[in-house]
């Protein structure tokens, strides 16, 4: 792995750079050139994440059929996160990692075609569940890789870092839809552009020396089975696991049918402007959230900061839940947001932080399954309720789960009864 020095002050002193702290991960180069190609492919992907609802609750009306573009592009998770793992544990990363953006970029290029002439739904369904089988296999290599470009030391800057990249680009993807939207781009044309991003992680990838892990020890259905075996040792790793299954299904799915609440609860139409700089606000407060974690609360320990997280995305959730307006929606969604990303920051975290590199492929895959995995469930179970009830409720509910989590993820106290 190589590092770049951090440049010299006009003094000639070296600037302090904490350890920890997202600036010292940035300090290495390959970790760099990854973040930077990584970020301008998300753009591209949340984009398409915006626009792809829009354009199906326009073409429906009906936030259960959202819901199943949902689930195409999040269900393979449950499927395919175990296998893709055991991948990962045992390939160069880098090169399956080139393959799957490839998929991805197909998938895409298909639902752009699609999109295009208007194709039906079961057409466009089956494009998108491409595209979300690719996102699988890839997302358990991909979070091995990052941890692996730091020392152990600078985990929590990388981290914070990489949580900013999501939700840097959801701020910066509704923002380019906002302004390209009134110039005449539709739908296709933002799938096209999402198809080209992946190439940045190709070329990335392709200039990175991805650090050698140690050989999976395990063999035959023990490979399968190995993230459940660390999940069943360590209390941690579990209560981690099962506290962010539980929040994803029941707090978040509003995420995926952001756009009835919009228009439920706000009266903001999911094709105006207004409705993505909504969605801008709330992203921008989860990029922030992940940042934090790395800058302002830097050396803090992070089991702590998980149960101020929940307690915060409770307040923040409510008072969504509660708010008529435009207003009072901005506020409060971007407290939601930064709510929402600096939480599930600190639980990957202290989640990184106790799995060994050879180790994160599999275990990882489980906090796919739990984090993105269990989101189209909650969104299926969730979508025809909202469908004839509204939304406001399944908010408040999300809310009042957030602060039981927030009593029961006490993972600092689990340690203390180890110790």
């Amino acid at each position: 792995m190589t590092d770049s020095s951090p440049l010299a002050t006009e003094t000639g002193e070296l600037p302090i750079i904490r350890p920890g702290s997202a600036r010292s991960a940035l300090s290495h180069e390959q970790f760099r050139r990854i973040f930077i190609a990584s970020f301008g492919s998300n753009i591209g992907s949340w984009i398409q994440n915006v626009v792809l609802p829009i354009y199906i609750y326009n073409r429906t009306g009906k936030a259960s059929v959202v819901a199943l573009l949902i689930l195409a592009q999040m269900g393979p998770l449950l499927l395919l996160a175990i296998p893709a793992g055991v991948i990962a544990d045992a390939v160069d990363r880098r090169k399956w990692l080139q393959a799957m953006q490839l998929v991805m970029l197909t998938f895409s290029v298909v639902l752009a075609a699609l999109a295009r002439v208007d194709a039906p739904i079961w057409a466009i369904f089956l494009a998108q569940l491409g595209v979300g089988i690719g996102g699988a296999l890839n997302m358990p290599a991909w979070s091995a890789l990052l941890p692996s470009l730091v020392p152990q030391h600078d985990l929590p800057g990388a981290m914070s870092l990489n949580s900013t990249l999501i939700n840097g680009s959801r701020v910066i993807g509704p923002i380019l839809v906002a302004l390209l939207s009134p110039l005449g781009a539709e739908a296709w044309h933002f799938f096209a552009f999402n198809a080209l991003t992946y190439l940045l992680v190709v070329w990335a990838l392709s200039r990175t020396q991805t650090p050698h892990h140690a050989p999976d020890p395990t063999r035959g259905w023990k490979r399968f089975t190995f993230a459940f075996r660390v999940a069943k040792e360590r209390p941690v790793v579990r209560r981690l696991l099962l506290s962010l299954a539980l929040y994803s299904l029941i707090s978040l799915p509003y995420i995926g049918l952001f756009p009835a609440v919009a228009e439920l609860n706000f009266g903001i139409n999911d094709s105006s402007a207004i409705y993505k700089w909504l969605y801008a606000t709330w992203a921008l407060g989860a990029a922030l959230g992940g940042l934090a974690l790395g800058t302002v609360f830097v050396g803090r320990d992070p089991r702590v900061m998980i149960r101020w997280g929940f307690l915060a995305n409770a307040v923040a959730m409510a008072g969504f839940a509660a708010s008529r307006s435009a207003v009072p929606a901005f506020i409060t969604g971007f407290l939601l947001g930064v709510s929402y990303f600096f939480t599930t920051t600190a639980m990957s975290t202290v989640m990184q932080g106790r799995l060994a590199p050879h180790e994160r492929g599999r275990t990882m895959a489980l906090w796919f399954m739990s984090f993105g995995g269990t989101v189209p469930i909650g969104n299926m179970v969730f979508g025809p309720l909202v469908d004839q009830y509204g939304t406001r409720w399944l908010l408040f509910l999300g809310a009042a789960w957030a602060l039981v989590l927030a009593w029961w993820c006490n993972t600092r106290a689990i340690d203390e009864r180890a110790a």
